[in-house]
C-alpha cells in the first residue's frame, strides 16, 4: 500500500516531468515516465492527481484529445518542468556564446542548468540526441577577444552591492594613470561590452556617472558611507545616448554606400538597420546601400572592417576621415621594411 510519503515524491516526480506550454505530455506519456521511475500507477489515477494537483500549480489541460495533454503555463517561473530538447539545445548555445562574452566567474554561476542540459541530452540515446551537444557551436561575429578575468569576489561583491544598493570601497587600476587608486562607489548599473564588464556607479561624492573596469577592480569591500542614488538614471538611455558607442553627434545620418555581391547579399539577410535599401547591382556588379545609421565610430570601424568591398559616398565627413586613414595606412606600410626585406638583411 503507498504511503504518504510515496504519494507525495509521485507528484514531484509528475510536477517534473511536466514541461511548459506550447510543449505538453499525454497521461500515458507521463505513466509510462513515471513506471520507468518506479511509480506503477493507473491511467484514472494519475489523471486525479493531476486535476488535483492543477488547484495549485498553473497546470493546463487539453482536454480536446485523447489521451489528455498537460502542462505548465508558460509565464510559470519554477524548475518543476522538464527540459525539452529545445530549450537543453538553446542552453548549450548560450553556454557557447556566453563563455565568450562574460566573465568567468559569472558563467560558472549557470553551471548547473548548463550541466543539466548537457545530461539531458546525454540520456537520449535511443533518439539519436546524445551528440547534440557536441555538434553545436556559437561563433562570434569578427574577431572575440577572451574575456577579461574578474575575481570571484569583486564579482560577488558587485553584484551584492546593485541588489542591496549598497555603497563598496574598492582599490582601482586606473588606465590612464596606470596607478591603484581607492574611492568609493555607489554602483548603479553593469553593462557587459565585448569581452570587457563595466560597473557604472557615482564616485565619492559626485553625482556623475563613470565606468569601471571590473577586472581592474583589485579590492573590494562593502563601504559604512550611505549609499547614494540617482532615481532617474537608465541604464538604456545611458547606452543610446552614446556612452559606449563614441559619438560623433546626437542625430543619426544616412549612410550612401556602393558594395560589392557579397556584402550586400549578407546585409540582405542581417541588415544594418530597421531602414534600409539596397539597390539592383550596376553594370560592375555594385549595389548602393543607403541606410538610417548611428553617428559613432562604432559604425565607422564596422564599415572600415570591409575594406576595399564598400566605398562610402555619404556622409562626406566619413568618407573623409575613411580616406585619411587608408592615406596613413598606405604611408606607414610604405616606409616600413617588408618581413621578407628583413629576412634576408
Amino acid at each position: 500500500m503507498a504511503t504518504q510519503r510515496d504519494t507525495l515524491f509521485r507528484y514531484l516526480t509528475m510536477l517534473q516531468l511536466i514541461p511548459r506550454a506550447p510543449q505538453f505530455k499525454a497521461t500515458t506519456t507521463l505513466q509510462a515516465l513515471l513506471a520507468e521511475r518506479g511509480f506503477i500507477i493507473e491511467l484514472r489515477s494519475i489523471q486525479r492527481d493531476l486535476e488535483k494537483m492543477s488547484n495549485h500549480f498553473p497546470l493546463l489541460c487539453n482536454k480536446n484529445e485523447r489521451p489528455y495533454r498537460w502542462s505548465f503555463d508558460p509565464s510559470f517561473t519554477s524548475n518543476l518542468p522538464a527540459l525539452d530538447t529545445a530549450s537543453a539545445l538553446t542552453l548549450v548555445l548560450a553556454e557557447e556564446y556566453l563563455k565568450g562574452l562574460l566573465p568567468q566567474i559569472a558563467v560558472d554561476k549557470l553551471s548547473p542548468q548548463f550541466n543539466g542540459a548537457r545530461k539531458y541530452l546525454d540520456g537520449l540515446q535511443e533518439n539519436g540526441y546524445a551528440s547534440w551537444a557536441r555538434q553545436v557551436r556559437a561563433i562570434p561575429n569578427g574577431k572575440a577577444l577572451l574575456p577579461a578575468t574578474v575575481s570571484p569576489q569583486v564579482w560577488q561583491g558587485i553584484s551584492d552591492a546593485l541588489l542591496e544598493r549598497q555603497a563598496i570601497n574598492v582599490e582601482y587600476l586606473s588606465r590612464q594613470q596606470k596607478e591603484v587608486k581607492s574611492f568609493t562607489l555607489h554602483p548603479q548599473g553593469l553593462v557587459v561590452r565585448h569581452s570587457v564588464s563595466y560597473l557604472l556607479a557615482m564616485v565619492n561624492d559626485y553625482d556623475d556617472i563613470r565606468q569601471f573596469a571590473l577586472h581592474r577592480i583589485h579590492n573590494l569591500i562593502s563601504s559604512d558611507a550611505p549609499y547614494r542614488e540617482q532615481p532617474n538614471f537608465s541604464v538604456e538611455s545611458y547606452i543610446e545616448q552614446g556612452a559606449f558607442g563614441y559619438p560623433l553627434a546626437q542625430k543619426d545620418v544616412e549612410l550612401i554606400a556602393k558594395i560589392d555581391k557579397g556584402m550586400a547579399w549578407l546585409l540582405a539577410e542581417t541588415p544594418i538597420s530597421t531602414k534600409q535599401q539596397l539597390s539592383e547591382p550596376d553594370t560592375n556588379g555594385w549595389v548602393t546601400l543607403t541606410a538610417t545609421v548611428p553617428n559613432d565610430q562604432q559604425t565607422q570601424w564596422w564599415i572600415m572592417g570591409f575594406g576595399a568591398r564598400i566605398q562610402v559616398l555619404q556622409p562626406h565627413t566619413w568618407r573623409e576621415a575613411i580616406i585619411e586613414q587608408a592615406q596613413k595606412m598606405m604611408e606607414q606600410y610604405q616606409s616600413a621594411p617588408s618581413a621578407q626585406h628583413q629576412a634576408l638583411s
